[in-house]
């Protein structure tokens, strides 16, 4: 307690609080790091597993002292083996996961306004090179409805679980934390909007819940008296995770979807009719448009190619 009384000082002329970085310690750093974050607990999760593996492979050594080569050496080790808690290789997807956290930490602690570092030494770190893989992963519109019809059969729920995924373009943590209030009309009181308050890195934003949706929800909320917690599927990620797995295997036999393949679909299904790159964008939630353009090549794909009308020239001669 003595040390925190004493975390904030006095400068020479007693008025202007100064803060005495020596007598922080690491916790205490990582604590005013977590709560400049936001508040998604898997952000606060990951940057915490993150910085938690990073100090045990840098043991003996304060944070504030950290270099760009002891960055290096761990990442290095991850992809080796020798810094990941499991001692195995990891992909390059998984040692991104850990140094991005590290990355976006010590960027934090080097702001003027900060100070707890003089310099970023993580600032020279490159992540590794990671495969998008998402552009398959999607389902067909048929695919989507076997899968629906599927669930439809089984219960309620589950059926509006998948659909609210596929239509909405949710994310399963932003899916499982929805609460009935997060439901509003807008200014006209036509619409129906989604208020997302635990989006990615703790982001917030508005989803338009098309009325058939609505009306559906609406339904279920009559048949099954609110919960407690005021969660409109007080379910865990990894029900739902098992929910589509098992539709999948019911019906797509040569797909293995997660409930992420649904934003994919969803995505993908609002480009081909016609949605702009902005409004998909914003539904989703990215922050960087570039994150959109994948599924845009996937749509692009889809229409006619150059092949398609050589070919359509070739029979004409035929």
């Amino acid at each position: 307690m003595e040390q925190k009384k004493n975390i904030l000082e006095m400068n020479n002329s007693g008025t202007i609080p100064v803060l005495d970085y020596d007598k922080w310690s690491d916790d205490d750093i990582v604590e005013a790091f977590m709560s400049y974050c936001g508040h998604s607990i898997f952000t606060i999760r990951n940057y915490r597993r993150a910085l938690k593996l990073f100090r045990s492979f840098n043991a003996g050594k304060r944070l504030l002292e950290v270099t760009w080569r002891d960055v290096e050496e761990f990442k290095i080790g991850l992809v080796r083996g020798t810094a990941s808690s499991s001692g195995k290789a990891l992909s390059p997807a998984s040692v991104a996961a850990l140094i991005a956290p590290l990355k976006s930490f010590f960027k934090w602690a080097s702001e003027p306004n900060i100070g707890f570092v003089d310099y970023n030494p993580a600032n020279s770190i490159k992540l590794p090179q990671v495969k998008v893989t998402s552009r398959h992963h999607y389902l067909t519109r048929q695919e989507a409805s076997q899968m629906l019809t599927w669930l439809s059969h089984q219960n309620t729920r589950n059926y509006l679980i998948a659909l609210t995924l596929i239509t909405l373009g949710l994310r399963v943590s932003e899916l499982t934390g929805i609460k009935w209030s997060n439901f509003h009309k807008d200014p006209t009181g036509n619409f129906i909007w989604l208020h997302i308050v635990n989006g990615k890195g703790g982001k917030e934003r508005q989803v338009k819940v098309p009325s058939q949706l609505w009306s559906y929800l609406s339904s279920y909320r009559e048949q099954n008296p609110q919960k407690a917690d005021g969660r409109l599927f007080s379910i865990s990620t990894r029900q739902v995770e098992r929910i589509i797995r098992s539709a999948a295997e019911h019906t797509i036999s040569e797909k293995r979807p997660t409930p992420h393949w649904l934003r994919h679909t969803s995505a993908t299904l609002a480009l081909l009719k016609g949605a702009s790159l902005q409004q998909v964008q914003e539904t989703l939630g990215h922050t960087h448009i570039n994150t959109t353009q994948r599924y845009l090549h996937t749509v692009e794909q889809m229409k006619k190619s150059a092949p398609d009308f050589v070919e359509e020239t070739l029979l004409e001669l035929v």
